[in-house]
């Protein structure tokens, strides 16, 4: 019996020890892109997987452009529509989290999330689509990590590069090209809004932006003038 005892905690010991190094792991890529950027995310990876099943040879569509060649208006859409109270919060609303909380149980399913920019990178940059109380726990624990480290204008950069915007398309500048032919720095009040209110699900919105998703892109873009840039 204390063989057996002293072998489990030696084991529960060892997955302590892996569990911290996979975050020291995340921390040191979350430090190292605070200053260089990433080139891939693992929602990146998942999704070229996807395409690759169905032709080997497909690519991702993906251009890094710097803050400064990111429209203002594009910028203003996307925290008007994705995070209202960006520039304030820690990384988490707590009200729009209890917002979510109460709208869910009024549906009885899980129909709003609550989540902000940050905790949306922080899943786009390490984790996966799929809900799990562990994986919302590993979420909060990187968003933690890039709060403490990153700039909210940092945060807003990557994530504005490395977010879904489409079938296979990933960041501003792919985005903009793809819907207006033109680059992310010349998007304009309209054109903002509509990729803004796609983003929370694009492969989806990118076939069917029907006249309900119109209205809410006018909304948006109605209310773009209040919203704080970093």
């Amino acid at each position: 019996m204390k063989t057996a005892l002293r072998g489990l905690g030696w084991a529960l010991l060892a997955l302590v020890a892996l569990f911290a190094l996979y975050q020291l792991w995340i921390f040191t890529l979350v430090l190292w892109w605070s200053q260089f950027n990433p080139s891939s995310t693992s929602f990146m990876q998942l999704r070229l997987d996807e395409l690759q099943q169905k032709r080997p040879d497909v690519a991702l569509r993906h251009e890094w452009v710097p803050y400064e060649r990111i429209s203002i208006h594009l910028k203003r859409a996307v925290i008007t529509a994705e995070d209202d109270t960006f520039i304030d919060h820690d990384g988490f609303d707590w009200e729009g989290i209890q917002r979510a909380l109460e709208k869910n149980q009024r549906k009885g399913r899980a129909v709003a999330g609550g989540s902000t920019i940050s905790q949306q990178l922080a899943k786009n940059l390490f984790l996966s689509p799929s809900r799990s109380y562990f994986r919302k726990a590993q979420e909060a624990v990187i968003t933690v990590m890039i709060e403490a480290v990153w700039s909210k204008r940092r945060i807003l950069e990557v994530y504005l590069n490395v977010v879904e915007w489409g079938n296979g398309i990933f960041g501003c500048e792919a985005a903009a090209r793809r819907y207006f032919r033109a680059p992310a720095s010349r998007l304009g009040p309209a054109e903002a809004a509509r990729l803004a209110v796609m983003l929370p699900n694009p492969r989806r919105y990118e076939k069917q932006f029907g006249p309900r998703l119109a209205a809410h892109a006018q909304r948006i873009r109605s209310r773009m003038g209040y919203a704080t840039v970093p």
